[in-house]
């Protein structure tokens, strides 16, 4: 799948092969902190899960496509003339969050309507701040961008109360409208694909061996549930390995994640072969830990980020910088649906129902890219809207 791969294919089997009689080494012994014990380790054969992987092969073959065509709406209520958007980040420092709210002003400049972007430190207090002063500045409506609205719950009903509309951006685990949280529509990727496509792609690039390392925030409820997905895909191969499973709060990833990888090293060693992180962000702060250790650009352990895809991803996809692919999200084309769907909602129409289809980018069919969306969008949504 990547340049370096193809040059040793030999060299790296063994490195799999080898990991695996550790693996099964440990598990005779006892389980490693942090491991999600209980994995067969003994299963034979050149695959830990030869129907499993296979499965997961086709799986990944057709997430790599790039030629997705749009299947977005194409129909809709013109633009309403007028209107102001408040987006209320959970933390600019988060690449989605950031990725998405820079679609929502592309998009708000195209529709014309006015959008201020409050940033909420990624802190309780700072998000609840963040929410009372967009509800305080009484706009047409709302974006929860990437935190748990139970989390402002005061802030909401008062923004009910005053006829705000309120989308979610990865507010809540399933797009589509919410009733408790109450909102018009949550925009988000279906958290299972990503979560299904993640852990496949591992099981399919590892033929089936892996010893594995998940990040996740576990103070995001969307993303403890993306983790905990990840987790149940991976137990589906029996060759497959959890070693450890990390919480680091996005907040905290950039002083934490290196001295976590560095630890993660000195303990797993050759066993561990496969990362998956709930966000990208994470193996931007794991470089310098994997550098400073020696480790290859190229790997092991070889890195895929469950999410998000902002361009830096993509640079350290392309030039093999200690991560091997992201499931990214269409970060810009979800800003347009948001505001697209806010059209809906001033307008007094349902919710489109799109939800955007899962995608793998690696070095093989990423090459040169920095983001990723479904072509057409941009013109779709002009010509819905009258633009």
């Amino acid at each position: 799948m990547h340049r370096t791969r193809k040059a040793a294919p030999a060299v790296r089997t063994a490195r799999l092969a080898s990991c695996a009689l550790l693996a099964t080494a440990a598990a005779l012994t006892g389980c490693e902190r942090g491991s999600s014990g209980g994995a067969d380790e003994t299963a034979t054969g050149p695959s830990g899960c030869p129907t499993v992987q296979a499965r997961a092969r086709e799986a990944v073959t057709r997430a790599e496509r790039t030629d997705i065509p749009w299947g977005g709406p194409t129909g809709g209520p013109e633009a309403v003339s007028g209107k102001s958007i408040v987006y209320v980040a959970q933390t600019m420092t988060n690449p989605g969050v950031a990725g998405a709210a820079n679609g929502v002003r592309d998009a708000a400049r195209t529709i014309g309507w006015d959008v201020r972007v409050i940033d909420g430190g990624g802190t309780p207090a700072g998000i609840q701040a963040a929410m009372s002063e967009a509800v305080a500045l009484r706009p047409s409506g709302i974006v929860i961008g990437g935190f748990d609205p139970d989390s402002t719950t005061q802030q909401a009903a008062r923004a009910g109360a005053q006829g705000i509309e309120l989308i979610g951006w990865h507010a809540v685990p399933e797009p589509g409208p919410s009733r408790q949280p109450d909102l018009f529509t949550n925009v988000t990727t279906r958290v299972q694909d990503v979560a299904r496509i993640s852990a496949q792609w591992i099981i399919s690039d590892s033929g089936g061996r892996a010893g594995v390392v998940l990040i996740t925030d576990a103070s995001i409820p969307f993303a403890r549930n993306k983790s905990d997905l990840i987790r149940k895909e991976l137990e589906s191969c029996q060759g497959v390995r959890l070693l450890s499973v990390e919480n680091i709060p996005i907040p905290d990833a950039s002083s934490r994640t290196p001295r976590e990888v560095s630890s993660l090293l000195s303990r797993f060693q050759d066993r561990w072969t496969h990362s998956v992180a709930i966000n990208d962000l994470y193996f931007a702060d794991a470089a310098p830990a994997f550098r400073a250790a020696g480790e290859k650009g190229s790997g092991p352990p070889y890195n895929i980020g469950a999410g998000d895809g902002d361009p830096s991803a993509f640079q350290r996809v392309n030039n093999e910088q200690y991560q091997a692919a992201t499931v990214p999200e269409p970060l810009s084309l979800q800003g347009w649906q948001i505001v697209d769907e806010f059209n809906r909602a001033f307008s007094g129409r349902p919710d489109s129902g799109y939800v955007a289809p899962v995608h793998i980018a690696t070095a093989r069919n990423s090459e040169g890219a920095s983001t990723w969306d479904p072509s057409g969008y941009r013109e779709a949504y002009r010509k819905i809207w009258g633009k």
